[in-house]
């Protein structure tokens, strides 16, 4: 059972339709794997150990009756603990949600449930999803999965390490400003972006529902496809026959590239030498429309933020961990014609950069400009965490900004990865980019 545990979702699922792999016989395996684990209090918030086995129980039974509801039916995967669970407590990583209890599984755990998935336990992350290292010194931070003294990557930091760890098949994230991508590229795993708005947020902890979207970390782009599919009860994209030869690729040069450390820009240049030897056209250019776009940000993430959670932060700041007290904060700077005017602005731009990049088969960045930092270091630094928080956010919140569903892959270089960002809506044929270059990529 332990070598299931590091398949791919895809292939566990294809497995248990075969009949080689019981459902209940691999919850059994994830859940011995996971109390074994001396992270484990690190990565899980709290297992759902009579939840898992009794959706595990029942998916086999469906195999055994040949009524399985999809590939991926059995499959256990893992939630961040921002997405609702009856039942069993759901704190968005904050001591200011401690033992919030919700009725109601979210729109998403319970499309996903009644599709067959099993439900694991809830995954630490970072407070309130607001940071993109993955420390949380409030409750727990998980450990980088390539070297333990490193961060994680965040927001979604224990939904990444869970399940390259081998602790889950898959895992459920959220991302608002790359809290998806930057966990999955620094613990080698892919990440999908979704368009806002794809995927209900009914049941989901906000942090800035104008930019809240929610996605999947794996080990394929096809796991990806399939649990996409499966938050929403929806066919997977067809990934057959998917090509990357003819393809045009836009490296967008200037700001994803500034102040960026030598080593994820060589894996990124070595990925996209790849692609190219696979046949895709390569182009390069700057659009100073990101510029532009990224000057936005403290205009409209944190004054959102703030206005959201502002009366539960300021009944209580002493339990918020002062780096992310102090973001939150940021944006009582704000005005409210300023906030407007911000989002009018972003409009605008979303039109210019859809015009811009009209001709291109996707955008490519290095998914994070640096490597994973020094976890202690981050801790007793704070001119440092702010400065390498907000660098490891930068390229993946170009997405944001710009309103698109994006998937990162890993490289060949632990902790680094490539993103593939295309128009809003297009997640199927991003998928399918996604795979004939993870095919070239090796």
């Amino acid at each position: 059972m332990q070598d299931w545990l590091t398949k791919p979702a895809a292939e566990q699922g294809r497995a248990i339709g075969r009949g080689d792999l019981d459902p209940l016989a691999l919850t059994q395996g994830y859940l011995a794997a996971a109390k074994a684990h001396p992270d484990t209090a690190r990565i899980y918030a709290r297992l759902t150990e009579e939840r898992a086995l009794a959706e595990a129980g029942a998916a086999s039974q469906r195999a055994k009756a040949g009524l399985r509801r999809g590939v991926l039916d059995g499959v256990p995967i893992s939630w961040k603990d921002l997405f609702d669970t009856a039942g069993v407590a759901t704190e968005a990583g904050s001591r200011l949600l401690e033992g919030r209890v919700p009725t109601a599984d979210a729109e998403v755990v319970a499309t996903a449930t009644a599709g067959g998935l099993v439900c694991l336990g809830k995954t630490h992350m970072t407070e309130l999803a607001f940071s993109g290292l993955g420390l949380n010194p409030m409750t727990a931070t998980p450990p980088n999965v390539n070297d333990p003294a490193l961060a994680p990557g965040g927001s979604s930091s224990g939904s990444a390490v869970s399940v390259g760890l081998g602790l889950a098949a898959a895992s459920i994230g959220s991302d608002t400003g790359g809290s998806v991508r930057i966990p999955s590229a620094w613990n080698g795993l892919v990440g999908l972006k979704t368009t806002h708005g794809r995927l209900s947020l009914q049941g989901v902890v906000p942090l800035a529902l104008r930019f809240d979207t929610i996605g999947p970390l794996a080990r394929t782009v096809e796991d990806c496809a399939l649990l996409l599919a499966a938050l929403e009860g929806g066919r997977a994209a067809d990934l057959t026959g998917a090509q990357i030869k003819g393809a045009r690729l836009l490296v967008l040069e200037g700001l994803p590239f500034e102040g960026a450390r030598d080593v994820p820009v060589a894996a990124f240049e070595a990925a996209v030498a790849r692609l190219a030897e696979a046949g895709a056209q390569i182009d390069r250019r700057e659009l100073r429309i990101t510029d532009f776009a990224m000057a936005l940000s403290p205009t409209l993430f944190a004054p959102e933020a703030y206005g959201i959670w502002a009366d539960v932060i300021e009944a209580a700041p002493d339990k918020m961990y002062p780096l992310i007290l102090e973001r939150f904060r940021s944006g009582q700077a704000v005005s409210a014609p300023e906030y407007v005017a911000g989002w009018q602005r972003l409009a605008m731009l979303r039109r210019e950069w859809a015009a811009e990049v009209a001709g291109y088969d996707a955008v490519l960045v290095p998914t994070a400009p640096i490597l994973p930092p020094d976890a202690a270091r981050l801790l007793s630094d704070p001119a440092y965490f702010a400065t390498e928080n907000l660098l490891a956010l930068r390229n993946t919140r170009i997405g944001n900004l710009f309103g698109l569903c994006v998937l990162t892959l890993p490289t060949s270089v632990p902790g680094t990865g490539i993103s593939l960002m295309v128009a809003a809506g297009q997640e199927e044929r991003l998928l399918r980019l996604g795979h004939a270059a993870e095919a070239a990529l090796g």
